[in-house]
């Protein structure tokens, strides 16, 4: 299993309106929660993603947040419980690190997916807050 990764110029038309297609799929058609996901930040991002028969089956997006910090967000999967949200993790942290060199990597996670962070290393950092109306909490994962 090969995980692309592309800034955002490196793209093709093709792989935007895949991600933008599955960013919708998963954020506002599944979660029913309408919100503005073209935010100008994916000019500046790193997108890692695995695609099938040109379809986004897996994807992250990642950007510098600070100075010496990466920030990981719009994490999705559209077939879920098959392990793939794993590997993309694993995978897209490991092109945060290469691209960024961060001492920090940043998320704001849903809360029904701490563990699933977790796993990988990142600590709870915040209290619940809404986003969207949906409950997150901020993690990190200090390098």
């Amino acid at each position: 299993m090969n995980f692309v990764s592309k800034f955002f110029d490196q793209l093709t038309a093709a792989e935007i309106y895949e991600i933008l297609k599955a960013r919708t799929k998963i954020f506002i058609v599944e979660q029913n929660c309408p919100y503005q996901d073209s935010d100008g930040t994916d000019y500046d991002s790193l997108h890692v993603f695995y695609e099938q028969e040109g379809e986004i089956l897996a994807y992250l997006r990642a950007f510098e947040k600070e100075k010496g910090v990466a920030q990981v967000g719009r994490v999705l999967t559209i077939e879920h419980g098959k392990g793939l949200g794993g590997k993309l993790l694993k995978a897209g942290l490991e092109q945060v690190k290469e691209k960024y060199a961060p001492q920090k990597i940043y998320i704001e996670a849903q809360c029904y997916a701490t563990g699933f962070y977790e796993r990988e290393g990142f600590k709870i950092c915040s209290d619940v807050f809404l986003e969207d109306g949906i409950p997150h909490v901020k993690m990190e994962l200090i390098l």
